[in-house]
């Protein structure tokens, strides 16, 4: 690349011929000037000149990898061979170290801490995963927002890459058609590997996205993959986790959310097939999708009534409607309906009206999901809130000098850290724990994780939305990431069961399980 020195970049300094430094490089932005959103006339302050500390004050990373490097032509004298590979942050340092070691903006094991939980392959997983997502992803992640979509070749990549097929927990090899990340064997794949997946997704600051790329996939499909018959598994398993196909799961109805036993939607039985009637509303992936694993009344009333059928959209009668809704933009969130939907009868999941059994059985695994990604956007709103407050000036010194602030940042880390040390220990026991006993002794301790990892990610959106100030109120910028989350936060406090009935449900799961232990109440 051309090489200037100061001299020669400071003789292009007017409206007609505007060049500027920043970080060493130089920008030829006489083009962009009537695109600028503040105005010609800030450039023009600058023009000729070392833009760099006013650019760090009002832009952040994206703002360069998106509009400024295409406008980049040169690199100050000497600058050339000193200039680092152009992605916003480095991949991984020396050890375990990766990222860049911002106070709290990384769990422990990526800041050189001793762990019991992880080895070379999750070291290796989150450094592969990083590096792809910094340079495929976040970049594009509020263009993608802003456009309420998600690229279909984007979720291709994605899933090439194994991030579908790192989804579902364990999946078949044999339905793994890109494999896993980083070339871990799936033999080996565990708990923790599936959670540095969503972690390092979830970096970019966005439930829309998480949601667009896996969200329908992640509880749609295991319930096939579990209690299908081997002739639905291989229909549906492969082309999903190939990202050319879609799936969903249908359960929560207008009338029925938390209350699964209340749904209303009938598959009367016709003899060879199913007659499938109802609406299903909030659906994640559903706008898109070409499978449908939906809970259906094919029984009496309550639990023991449901049933688990696997839809298709080519069936006659299935409509969907993408519904507007606060946040998580580009998630294909829809109102779905059937009407007189022929379903043979070997699209049933498992057994006739077992399946709020294995709605149950799902619902841990779902509800990790989502503890896995308020704990990560609750720690990016804690990243974000630390960088922008070692830059901003305020009162002729800097917001991190200001006692206030350093309460907010305080009590944001303590609940970030407790949360995340109280979803590794419970991913131990996913890990050793036999599976038998999973759902009694694990369901009310995941409920009560669940509440404290969305309250969690409330406090924190709200502590840094205070912190950016009126930047968290604005689509883009500096408060990108901090202005979408505080929309999502509802996404996280309702779905996969609402806070409420996880407080509740986890005392009640306490209850029985001191009473199985013959507890000294």
């Amino acid at each position: 690349m051309q090489t200037y020195t100061a001299e020669q970049v400071a003789a292009h300094n007017n409206d007609k011929d505007c060049w500027i430094i920043v970080d060493n490089k130089v920008f030829d932005v006489t083009k962009f000037l009537g695109e600028h959103p503040g105005g010609k006339k800030i450039l023009l302050k600058v023009a000729g000149k070392d833009a760099s500390k006013q650019f760090a004050q009002f832009h952040n990373a994206q703002i360069m990898e998106n509009v400024g490097l295409p406008l980049q032509i040169g690199v100050i004298g000497g600058a050339a061979q000193q200039a680092k590979p152009e992605k916003a942050k480095p991949v991984a340092e020396a050890g375990n170290r990766v990222g860049d070691m911002i106070p709290y903006g990384d769990p422990t094991d990526c800041q050189d801490w001793n762990s019991p939980y992880y080895n070379e392959s999750h070291y290796k997983l989150r450094r592969e995963l990083r590096a792809f997502v910094e340079k495929e992803l976040m970049p594009n992640c509020h263009m993608w927002s802003e456009n309420k979509e998600i690229p279909r070749e984007v979720i291709k990549k994605c899933a090439e890459f194994g991030i579908l097929g790192a989804a579902c927990g364990h999946v078949p090899e044999e339905y793994l058609p890109y494999g896993l990340p980083a070339g871990i064997n799936p033999k080996d794949w565990d708990a923790f590997h599936e959670m540095i997946v969503i972690d390092e997704i979830a970096r970019c600051g966005s439930g829309g996205l998480l949601w667009g790329l896996q969200g329908g996939l992640s509880i749609g499909l295991p319930p096939v993959l579990l209690f299908g018959s081997k002739y639905l598994q291989d229909k549906v398993a492969r082309d999903c986790l190939a990202g050319d196909k879609r799936i969903c799961l249908g359960i929560t109805e207008p009338h029925a959310g938390s209350d699964v036993a209340g749904l209303k939607t009938e598959a009367k039985d016709m003899g060879d097939h199913y007659l499938v009637n109802g609406e299903k509303k909030w659906i994640t992936q559903g706008y898109e999708a070409d499978y449908f694993t939906v809970a259906c009344r094919t029984g009496g009333n309550g639990m023991a009534g449901v049933s688990l059928l696997l839809i298709e959209r080519s069936m006659p009668g299935v409509t969907t409607r993408k519904m507007d809704v606060m946040g998580m933009f580009g998630s294909g969130t829809s109102y779905i309906t059937f009407e007189d939907v022929k379903v043979p009868k070997s699209n049933l999941i498992g057994k006739e009206n077992d399946g709020f059994k294995y709605i149950m059985y799902n619902f841990n695994h779902e509800r990790l999901g989502i503890i896995m990604q308020a704990t990560r956007l609750a720690r990016v709103c804690t990243e974000e809130a630390f960088k922008y407050a070692n830059k901003r000036m305020v009162f002729g010194k800097k917001l991190i000098d200001q006692p206030v602030i350093r309460n907010k940042l305080g009590h944001m880390v303590r609940q970030v850290e407790a949360t995340h040390a109280w979803l590794e220990s419970t991913l131990y026991q996913i890990n050793t724990m036999p599976a038998q006993v999973q759902p009694i002794r694990l369901g009310g301790p995941i409920a009560l994780l669940k509440a404290q990892s969305t309250q969690t990610f409330e406090f924190c959106a709200r502590e840094a939305a205070q912190i950016f100030g009126g930047l968290s109120y604005t689509r883009g910028g500096q408060g990108e990431k901090i202005e979408r989350l505080y929309r999502e936060v509802r996404a996280y406090a309702i779905p996969g069961g609402s806070e409420e009935i996880m407080l509740d449900l986890g005392v009640r799961q306490a209850q029985k399980v001191a009473a199985l232990n013959n507890a000294k109440l």
